[in-house]
């Protein structure tokens, strides 16, 4: 009797033990905490509330800016490269690399977030560096290549960072044609023989949260120019410079060039998408898919039973392919709830209940004032957390 006591008191503490294991799978709150810095302070907050919870901790990114830092917390090699900037000069970007899995993030190339403050250059920045950083990858012997796209300075059409891998491209005088998007418009022949010839043995995967087109009213130019300091006459030499770029590819490549230009992804980060898929022979998938079958969500989510998913504005953007709600498709397929926290929250309970989230964490619930809440992100987000801890752990 006092065995079968035992046996069935280790059981109940097993059940009680794994009935208290907590995922967080946030990405970062743009412009106050990365997505590490989110897990940090959320599990926290968790303690406070319930000290002998398990957290688990799996920062998550979609393919934009801090894809490669998610990669690197989930138990990838960070390497650092010196590659050109998006205005021409010396940056240092990273990638992430392991059992031959190489993270490449063009946002560390060739990212808005490389261009001194107030300062853009709509027709003129470059790809380039993206495309070294990629070089760097392969190498270093990577044999897959998960290539996020997203946060882009550029709209290139990722001619530069065709160009950095061995392609030529040139004007009416056999010159190259200078960097940049608008120049594209000067663009005479096309030449792709000249592309690193390991690109052929390598798997690329186009990692993206938007699938918009190359040009035209949902085109690269129109809907992301504006953010990148394009104005309207800017958004239309970029756009009609773009079509260009694709009719000379036609040209040299035949129709899937053309094919390649209205296809999914192929407008993302300024148009790199597209370089990616007729010049690299990437494959498209949502960012945040790749980005969970990379780091092992699905293994850390057996352990969950419940997750915390969150990034720092959950809005309408949020439902089309954005982090919280990919991390909530597949927790809400293997049947473990889902709670988010983020910075400001706009969208309606019925919404996020069709997304598999059960109800929010706003830090705005707590401290109205939004510029505080940017600033001071860090411990309010503890306290946050906290009370999520009462409401589901405690």
């Amino acid at each position: 009797m006092a065995d079968a006591a035992r046996t069935a008191g280790r059981e109940q503490q097993e059940r009680r033990e794994q009935a208290r294991h907590v995922l967080i799978a946030a990405d970062k709150f743009k412009g106050s905490l990365t997505a590490v810095q989110v897990a940090e302070r959320v599990t926290a907050g968790l303690h406070r509330a319930a000290p002998e919870v398990t957290v688990e901790a799996l920062p998550v990114a979609d393919g934009g800016d801090g894809t490669v830092a998610a990669a690197v917390a989930g138990g990838f090699e960070r390497r650092d490269v010196t590659v050109t900037g998006p205005l021409g000069d010396e940056v240092t970007a990273a990638y992430a690399l392991k059992d031959g899995t190489a993270v490449v993030e063009m946002a560390e190339a060739s990212g808005l977030q490389l261009l001194p403050e107030g300062v853009f250059a709509p027709l003129t920045s470059t790809t380039y560096g993206s495309g070294e950083l990629i070089r760097a990858a392969l190498d270093a012997g990577a044999r897959t290549i998960v290539f996020g796209v997203g946060g882009s300075a550029t709209t290139d059409g990722g001619a530069g960072m065709l160009a950095a891998l061995g392609a030529r491209f040139l004007d009416a005088d056999g010159e190259p044609v200078r960097p940049g998007g608008g120049p594209l418009k000067e663009l005479a022949t096309a030449d792709l023989s000249g592309l690193d010839p390991r690109l052929k043995d390598v798997e690329i995967v186009l990692a993206s949260d938007v699938d918009n087109p190359l040009t035209g009213p949902k085109g690269a130019p129109a809907v992301y120019g504006p953010q990148k300091g394009a104005s309207p006459e800017d958004v239309a030499e970029l756009d009609a410079a773009l079509a260009h770029f694709a009719a000379v590819l036609e040209k040299s490549i035949g129709p899937k060039a053309a094919e390649y230009a209205q296809s999914p992804g192929a407008g993302a980060a300024g148009g790199i998408g597209y370089g990616a898929l007729v010049g690299l022979g990437a494959s498209f998938r949502p960012g945040i898919e790749v980005m969970l079958d990379v780091l092992g969500f699905a293994p850390a989510l057996e352990r969950a039973t419940l997750v915390i998913t969150g990034e720092g504005s959950l809005d309408e953007q949020t439902l089309h392919g954005k982090a919280p709600a990919g991390v909530a498709s597949a927790a809400r397929a293997a049947g473990v709830d889902v709670v988010a926290v983020c910075g400001r929250l706009a969208l309606p309970p019925e919404a996020l209940g069709k997304a598999g989230i059960r109800r929010a964490y706003a830090l705005t619930d707590i401290e109205p004032d939004v510029a505080r809440c940017i600033a001071e992100a860090g411990p309010i987000l503890e306290e946050l957390a906290e009370n999520l801890g009462r409401d589901y752990l405690a």
